[in-house]
């Protein structure tokens, strides 16, 4: 099981704990993480599950693909490492991830 770590605008953290193979999307989802809209339902499509990952993290993940690259041109505050959560594969490597809600999505 990896931890991935919410932390939201307000301060507040959510951890929740995924299985390998699962995206952090459908993680933040099925346990009620609002700020992760998803209305795509992981399709890449829509840019309301971005997240941005703590520095430390961010030269860990792997490289976004060109449909998130191109995703990311629609979210609302993007960052050096804003990230669509749809595309992140939970993995043991992931254990411990910080990611950071935006104060809203698109």
């Amino acid at each position: 099981m990896t931890t991935i770590h919410f932390h939201a605008p307000d301060g507040g953290v959510t951890t929740l704990t995924g299985t390998d193979g699962q995206t952090v999307m459908e993680l933040a989802t099925s346990n009620g993480v609002s700020a992760i809209e998803a209305d795509c339902g992981g399709a890449c499509a829509c840019a309301t599950c971005h997240v941005i990952v703590g520095d430390e993290w961010a030269e860990r993940l792997p490289q976004a693909g060109v449909m998130e690259t191109d995703m990311l041109d629609f979210v609302a505050e993007p960052t050096s490492t804003s990230r669509l959560s749809c595309q992140l594969k939970i993995s043991a490597e992931l254990d411990g991830l910080v990611l950071h809600l935006p104060s809203r999505q698109s």
